[in-house]
């Protein structure tokens, strides 16, 4: 008789198949992009005119990145035309990639012509877009909420057609974002779900992760984006395992913040944090030399202690999402080196306890550097864990185990950090 699966197996699957999903550039206006493209489609024909309307949080990660496939636009009001007039919806988070160089032409005079218009949710908070497009008397509106493809709500001509809490709506059923099992994450089942999982259910996804995130960490390299951290890091400090792990990343954030087009496999709704996650355990799987079985358990390790992480600190907030990506990074380089639950355990905590807390004041150029900061006490945490070495309960945001400790950083980001967003979003609103 066959051995029944445990319950979180499913879970875990679908868990890694909902999030390790290609994105172009930062997934924030590529989400401004989807709305308007959806919008479009609903409407039926080429609006006349379209309102975005977004929480700080979006307004925060969008302002200071350029927009992928658009020749350096930023900002909402580009994102959404560029999604109007060449943007593909059931391309999702590269709803970006079919726009042409003919379409920039069209999306730069309806800009200049001031066709869209954007202004702030007041009152809302975390990941919401509302993009309602207008030709003549016809309109049409949808609303993205939570998740960067989550369509919440759908109307045209004022009546609702899809309403994800409702279940209404056929057609766009499909649409709505499920949140499958994720309140059974635990460290302690990841790990025998990495170790037992059958690699043909996930090698796929995981393959992709590494070719897509290797290339454009490539491009960050060879190519002059942001203030190229990556590159930095390579020139200054050389070619060791730690150096290579870091710039790496941070080469691939460089050029993904710089408005790079290239596809990243994302993690908890970010490329930054894909890219934290996954590039630094390929480094030093390359380093160890251990077989690509190996290395697609330690990224299933590192992808889904990140995912557990941001589960109670949520999707967008003031605590820098590089921070939970790094620790997933350092849980995965701990079980390539052997190391079991006691000292991957030991790795989140130190890591947790060392950089915890760094802020998040949205997506632009500077996240490389953030990126590398966060994988260096990632880092030493592993290489204190494989001494036996960990801060103990009690000392600051320590717990009595690591699912305490992972809480209580998820609680300080999600609840305690509240009132360092609002002040940090109020000063970027008035630069």
């Amino acid at each position: 008789m066959t051995k029944p699966r445990p319950l979180f197996y499913d879970a875990y699957l679908a868990i890694l198949r909902e999030e390790l999903v290609p994105a172009m550039g930062c997934t924030e206006p590529i989400a401004v992009a989807f709305a308007a493209t959806t919008a479009r489609d609903i409407l039926g024909m080429r609006p006349e005119s379209a309102e975005i309307r977004c929480s700080a949080n979006i307004v925060k990660n969008v302002k200071g990145v350029t927009v992928p496939n658009t020749g350096g636009m930023r900002g909402i009001m580009a994102a959404a035309t560029a999604g109007i007039v060449g943007g593909n919806a059931q391309a999702k988070l590269e709803v970006l990639k079919s726009v042409t160089s003919e379409d920039l032409v069209e999306v730069k005079r309806l800009l200049a012509a001031g066709f869209c218009k954007a202004t702030l949710a007041e009152g809302l908070e975390g990941l919401y877009i509302e993009a309602i497009v207008r030709a003549g008397v016809q309109s049409a509106e949808v609303i993205i909420k939570d998740s960067h493809t989550g369509v919440s709500r759908i109307r045209k001509n004022g009546v609702t057609v899809f309403e994800a809490e409702g279940k209404k709506g056929g057609d766009f059923a499909a649409i709505a974002v499920a949140r499958p099992g994720y309140d059974l994450l635990n460290v302690r089942d990841i790990l025998e779900f990495a170790n037992t999982v059958e690699l043909s259910e996930v090698s796929h996804l995981i393959d992709r992760q590494i070719s897509m995130n290797e290339a454009i960490s490539d491009e960050g390299l060879k190519n002059d984006y942001g203030v190229s951290v990556g590159k930095t890091i390579v020139a200054r400090e050389g070619g060791n395992v730690r150096s290579r792990a870091r710039a790496r990343a941070a080469a691939g954030s460089d050029a993904r913040m710089g408005g790079s087009a290239l596809p990243v496999v994302i993690n908890s709704g970010s490329g930054n944090q894909g890219l934290t996650v996954s590039l630094p355990v390929i480094e030093y799987a390359r380093e160890l030399k251990v077989d690509h079985d190996k290395l697609l358990r330690a990224l299933i390790v590192s992808n889904l202690v990140a995912l557990e992480q941001k589960e109670y600190i949520g999707k967008l907030s003031a605590y820098c999402g590089a921070v939970s990506a790094a620790v997933g990074s350092g849980a995965g380089i701990t079980y390539l080196c052997g190391g079991g639950y006691d000292k991957i355990a030991m790795t989140i905590t130190n890591a947790i306890a060392t950089a915890g807390g760094m802020l998040c004041d949205g997506a632009k150029s500077s996240c490389a550097a953030k990126i590398s900061t966060a994988l260096e006490a990632a880092i030493t945490a592993h290489e204190m864990s494989m001494q036996g070495k960990c801060f103990s309960s009690g000392e600051g945001l320590v717990g009595v185990d690591v699912e305490k400790t992972i809480r209580n950083i998820g609680n300080v980001g999600k609840v305690g950090m509240h009132a360092t967003d609002i002040e940090i979003m109020k000063i970027m609103l008035e630069e």
